[in-house]
């Protein structure tokens, strides 16, 4: 049933927050290795693209698993698959403790990833069931927090364990966190009614198979551009963001502590967003907040790049993420209103290419590094994320009419 914010019941917003709960758990799992890469490269003896594994092959499985997912909660419930996913999480997070070479580390992060693939994605797609299109935006962005806390928790557990008690501690934090978030999902949907929320707007038809609905999904103009966009996204934003701390603490100096703790204002930058995205939403509307986003990215990134004075990233980290959210969360309401009768399948899309975007890009920013400098990526992340927001706006004045196109 769809309902506004402003009659949205008790017992939804209390499921709302605990998907928040499970979205900061998995955003941190993602994150939680950005700080510690220089030290996995010094204790297994590798390089730092080699140790950045554990954050591109992450982001791999991640970003294939979101296949899976999407059609599993259309039909099974996407508050039961978010439940038992955190829940496995915890059960890499345990392995990656006791990993003992590098392999191993990749491998327990690779469960980790099966599991937290599910949780972002399904947990937008119940909330577009669960809420009007008239304030999904809003609603988005405060659920949106669960993810941003997780950016600078990931960092920041990251980057202060590592430096104190050691990486392993890292990740048993995360084992914790996995496993009481799961246990508190799981008792609310014991608790929730047996039959699954069904969005309003979903005719009750026969579903088609997961191929057949996501070739409706990709083969659509508006659609495309969506999941193209989203790939640059995820390789620009979230894939450079992964050597942002190996910069700050090789080229400034800084220990990894400080370094996450810089990185982590990404996320405060992105909570800040959370907190006036009511108001900046209704002033510059989605065209409006694609373009100031991407231009606050860009500059950033320049700043963060080529400074020769640790304190300017501070402001930059923090207007980066700032603007970085301004348009992912425009990037998002898209995403939920590709297909709404197949809302877990088309969001799962969008996190397929948004995640397998992430990994190429770590994957290229890890290799650019000893070539032309981290300085220079992170400028150049900047700038391809500017290119592509602005396309972006660009193509949303056309959206009406490539969605009309569609349905003839």
């Amino acid at each position: 049933m769809t309902t506004s914010s402003a009659t949205i019941s008790a017992a939804t917003r209390h499921s709302i927050l605990l998907l928040s709960f499970a979205t900061f758990s998995s955003m941190a799992a993602q994150r939680i290795c950005d700080a510690m890469l220089p030290e996995l490269s010094r204790v297994f003896s590798v390089s730092l693209a080699q140790a950045a594994q554990v954050v591109s092959v992450f982001a791999v499985v991640y970003g294939l698993a979101q296949l899976f997912y999407g059609p599993l909660g259309d039909r099974l419930g996407k508050f039961r698959i978010v439940t038992f996913a955190t829940l496995a999480c915890s059960v890499g997070s345990i392995m990656a403790v006791f990993a003992a070479t590098l392999d191993l580390l990749v491998l327990a992060r690779v469960l980790v990833a099966l599991g937290a693939a599910a949780i972002i994605p399904l947990s937008m797609a119940w909330v577009g069931d669960a809420v009007a299109h008239d304030h999904l935006q809003e609603t988005l962005a405060r659920v949106g927090l669960g993810t941003t806390l997780g950016i600078v928790g990931g960092q920041l557990v990251g980057g202060l364990l590592t430096d104190t008690l050691g990486w392993r501690w890292a990740f048993g934090f995360m084992t914790l966190l996995f496993g009481v978030v799961g246990s508190l999902l799981y008792a609310d949907w014991r608790r929730q009614p047996a039959v699954p929320v069904v969005a309003a707007s979903a005719p009750s038809l026969v579903r088609p198979g997961f191929v057949a609905q996501a070739l409706i999904i990709i083969t659509g103009s508006w659609s495309r551009i969506v999941l193209l966009v989203a790939f640059v996204e995820g390789a620009a934003g979230f894939g450079v963001l992964a050597i942002w701390a190996s910069h700050l603490h090789r080229v400034l100096g800084l220990s990894l502590s400080a370094a996450g703790a810089i990185v982590a204002l990404f996320g405060l930058g992105g909570m800040l967003y959370m907190a006036v995205a009511r108001h900046l939403i209704h002033r510059f509307g989605q065209q409006g907040l694609a373009v100031l986003g991407v231009c606050l990215v860009g500059l950033s990134a320049l700043v963060l790049g080529f400074t020769p004075y640790w304190l300017f990233t501070v402001p930059a980290s923090l207007l980066a993420g700032f603007g970085f959210f301004m348009f992912h969360n425009t990037m998002q309401v898209n995403a939920t209103q590709m297909a709404p009768g197949a809302r877990g399948t088309a969001v799962s899309l969008f996190a397929s290419a948004l995640f397998l975007g992430q990994s190429v890009g770590v994957l290229l920013a890890a290799s650019l590094v000893d070539r032309i400098g981290s300085g220079a990526v992170i400028a150049l992340g900047g700038g391809v994320l500017t290119a592509a927001g602005l396309f972006f706006a660009q193509a949303l004045r056309r959206r009406g009419d490539l969605i009309r196109l569609e349905k003839r």
